[in-house]
């Protein structure tokens, strides 16, 4: 498909690393914020400026939540390289015998475990279109491998809709939307917004729900169409194998490697976890699901799922090699935000989405602007730290609910990650594909994921 080779061609010519972009939208807010927003005190705009930017990118509350996000992805990492989630990957792939079930079990199933966390559904899905792809290089039957791995990467197109999305799941956190909003909204408006909007208001709202059940639907069938118009393609794969243990334990070590010492403390984990957040999970009308309460549930079923503090440490080790990016990128967003709410940037802009938006199409403007937005600042928690008071603020003004706005932006988040390749390098590095021959059909999962969100933005 020329279209695909000519996007492939223009990201690696015009689009640099995503720090580099970091680093220049950076600098073009501060170039805008000089021209644009009047100086707030008679000292020099240009230094005013840089005391916001290193206000911003220190701001302890944004930190915290940085390394929420962080852990969000290691800590599903971990699980999917526990035992018991490999047998269970081994079992599904057990089910593909040609291209049009593979694809859909693929997809189906990592579209199920992306809604519960991102970074597990991304990784679960990378290791079962590899494992696919063994299965069928050893049984001997024909299989396009490409349209299997852009099955696996479909999680990264719900997962802002789901438990481990940044969005939902931090304006769930009591006092989030205020101190967020602290420097942007006068203190009577502020009075107005809730402390927190629980996730049965977002994630697990009825159109929420609806709209992740068609495309648990839709998705797989439309797979299942494209598997039948496709060519098998050549498989030449070695066996992935994650190595949970590195060698023999002697000594101390024993300690590391003891699996009563790890099943206990695990356990110990999920029991604190179910006497801490009992009262909050059992109320479903005021369910709110925070980024400490699924790390917690994680942390301690990562340790008992690994069977020993070796295991999940070695499992530790490898998923923390994807984190370096987002690790650096979370405190220049963070600059960026405090640029653009210190000098008034954030009013500026909501100004303009005011006037020439209204109830009904402030989300429509809010989805595809998030979808363009994640081109550049490709992590939802970086885009939630910039765009977020945007939203928020043009949603309060307008009169549209905060967790229709909020939604929107998720959505249009999460499905420009079928054309954006920043969270595909993991998988891509897993399924050993390249990112030119899954381009092709994730292309056109972004478009079908786009008519959905859209009509259920506007429908229900």
């Amino acid at each position: 498909m020329n279209i695909t080779k000519s996007i492939e061609t223009l990201f690696k010519r015009f689009l640099p690393s995503p720090f580099t972009i970091a680093i220049l939208l950076t600098l073009i807010t501060m170039l805008l914020a000089f021209f644009f927003t009047p100086s707030r005190s008679e000292g020099n705009h240009l230094l005013e400026i840089f005391s916001y930017w290193e206000s911003g990118i220190w701001n302890n509350d944004l930190l915290v939540f940085a390394y929420q996000m962080m852990l969000i992805l290691v800590l599903g990492h971990v699980l999917v390289l526990s035992k018991p989630m490999n047998h269970l990957i081994m079992k599904l792939v057990s089910y593909a015998s040609n291209t049009e079930n593979a694809v859909m079990l693929v997809s189906f199933s990592t579209m199920l475990v992306s809604f519960f966390n991102w970074g597990l559904g991304l990784i679960f899905g990378a290791i079962m279109a590899r494992k696919v792809a063994e299965n069928a290089q050893q049984n001997g039957y024909a299989l396009n491998y490409p349209l299997v791995g852009a099955a696996g990467y479909v999680g990264l197109m719900i997962w802002h809709g789901g438990i481990s999305g940044s969005a939902p799941s931090k304006v769930a956190e009591e006092g989030h939307i205020k101190s967020f909003l602290g420097d942007v909204l006068p203190a009577d408006v502020l009075t107005t917004l809730p402390d927190a909007i629980s996730s049965s208001e977002t994630i697990f709202s009825w159109w929420n729900l609806l709209i992740f059940a068609i495309l648990l639907v839709i998705i797989p069938v439309f797979l299942r169409l494209l598997a039948k118009r496709s060519d098998p393609t050549e498989i030449n794969l070695p066996k992935y194998m994650f190595q949970a243990t590195k060698g023999q334990a002697q000594g101390a070590e024993k300690l590391d490697a003891s699996k009563v010492l790890a099943i206990g403390v695990g356990s110990l984990l999920l029991i604190t976890f179910f006497y801490q957040y009992w009262a909050k999970i059992s109320d479903f009308e005021q369910l709110k699901l925070t980024p400490n309460m699924l790390n917690f549930l994680m942390l301690g079923l990562g340790v008992l799922l690994h069977g020993s503090f070796k295991s999940f440490l070695n499992a530790v080790e490898e998923a923390i090699k994807g984190t370096s990016g987002i690790l650096i990128q979370f405190p220049l967003y963070f600059g960026i935000m405090g640029i653009m709410k210190s000098t008034g940037m954030v009013t500026s802009i909501s100004d303009f989405f005011v006037s020439v938006a209204t109830e009904t199409t402030l989300p429509i403007f809010t989805f595809f602007s998030a979808g363009l937005v994640n081109i550049f600042v490709p992590s939802g928690g970086g885009q939630w730290a910039v765009q977020g008071p945007i939203v928020i603020e043009s949603a309060v003004r307008l009169g549209v609910p905060l967790p229709k706005a909020i939604m929107a932006l998720a959505y249009g988040d999460q499905v420009t990650n079928m054309l954006q390749p920043f969270w595909a390098l993991p998988l891509l590095g897993i399924t050993k594909l390249k990112a030119k021959e899954i381009l092709p059909y994730t292309l056109l999962l972004m478009l079908l994921g786009s008519t959905i969100y859209i009509l259920g933005l506007l429908l229900l």
